[in-house]
């Protein structure tokens, strides 16, 4: 996994993602849609655990940086419908 530390951008600064090396191919669409997941499964840890979710900040820039919002909002009301097909 990325280290969270090393990537938070200064205040009010946030510029585009970093290269990830799993991704590293022009097109995006893998990439956006495991950050999607990994701020999920991020914020669902984070909850169980009793936490904050500031660390899942990063893998919420990046998703919002890289993938569709139509994508992001189908995805949050499958989420909410119980019909997403992605592991949370």
């Amino acid at each position: 996994m990325l280290d969270v530390d090393c990537q938070v951008p200064s205040k009010g600064r946030w510029p585009t993602p970093p290269f990830d090396p799993r991704f590293p191919n022009q097109n995006q669409t893998r990439n956006c849609y495991q950050n999607f997941l990994d701020y999920h499964r991020c914020v669902k840890n984070m909850n169980r655990r009793g936490k904050s979710t500031q660390p899942c900040e990063y893998y919420f820039r990046v998703y919002h940086s890289l993938c569709p919002m139509s994508w992001v909002q189908r995805w949050t009301e499958q989420i909410k419908n119980g019909t997403f097909a992605g592991k949370i």
